[in-house]
């Protein structure tokens, strides 16, 4: 695919979709966040993308909004418009994808950037970058989805916190918090990504679509009703080749070969 703000590469299954704008610190303009929106929609739709790593292009992850970016006619953007039609849609793709999607923290990741990583299932993140929420400092508030995640990854009052006072996160801190899975040196960071996603690229992707989707539900559901979903869900993926595969190669002592159907 062609795209004059991203790079789009599929490798072995894994695609990469990097933020292309380093001269901005990959600041967010409209052609991105409406490019963003067709990468991922075309990733969920392609058989053979079995993994999405999104990552930065430069020494930045995502810097968030390009406050520089002039809405189109002139005039003041509206920032309901700019939620509802540029970036809400990016959150939704991310979170109802499925398939992984791995957040490399290259960089900094501030604002809606920081939030772009937040929607991932798994966050690496380079031990250089930093994590920065921004938005109070031009006296906005938390948007793309950062009011969500925020509160449940970090319980209410480390949230508030780290929304208000507007101090950067380190990488061994973010560790610490539970905003990321895993940091990874400079020299070490690439490999780190390219571990994890070769691995998510050569399972059973149906069955991690599943337990996405079960895990996001049972984020505000009882336990009755996971109980219910985990009868559901187990039956369909006991339906599933991997499950085939997996099972003979268990019996068959040897490595399973998923095609992720």
């Amino acid at each position: 695919m062609n795209f004059t703000t991203l790079l789009y590469e599929n490798v072995h299954g894994v695609l990469t979709i990097t933020l292309n704008r380093p001269d901005s610190y990959n600041a967010c303009n409209e052609a991105l966040t409406l490019e963003l929106q067709d990468a991922l929609r075309a990733a969920t739709e392609d058989d053979s993308v079995r993994c999405v790593v999104l990552t930065g292009a430069g020494k930045a992850f995502c810097s968030g909004q390009d406050l520089k970016d002039a809405p189109s006619g002139g005039g003041k953007r509206s920032l309901a418009d700019s939620l509802q039609r540029r970036y809400n849609p990016i959150i939704r793709l991310m979170r109802d994808m499925p398939k992984p999607v791995i957040a490399a923290i290259n960089g900094v990741a501030a604002g809606a950037g920081l939030s772009l990583a937040l929607a991932a299932d798994m966050r690496i993140m380079n031990a250089s970058a930093k994590m920065v929420e921004a938005f109070i400092g031009i006296a906005l508030v938390p948007d793309s989805g950062a009011t969500f995640f925020y509160p449940r990854m970090l319980g209410y009052s480390k949230a508030f916190e780290f929304a208000t006072l507007n101090k950067p996160i380190t990488s061994d801190e973010a560790l610490r918090l539970g905003l990321v899975n895993m940091v990874a040196a400079p020299d070490a960071f690439k490999a780190a990504v390219d571990s994890i996603a070769n691995t998510y690229a050569n399972g059973p992707t149906q069955t991690y679509g599943f337990v996405k989707k079960m895990m996001q539900q049972g984020m505000n559901s009882s336990l009755e009703e996971m109980l219910e979903m985990e009868v559901e869900y187990q039956q369909r993926a006991g339906e599933s080749a991997d499950y085939t595969e997996g099972v003979t190669a268990f019996i068959e002592k040897r490595t399973p070969t998923f095609t992720g159907k």
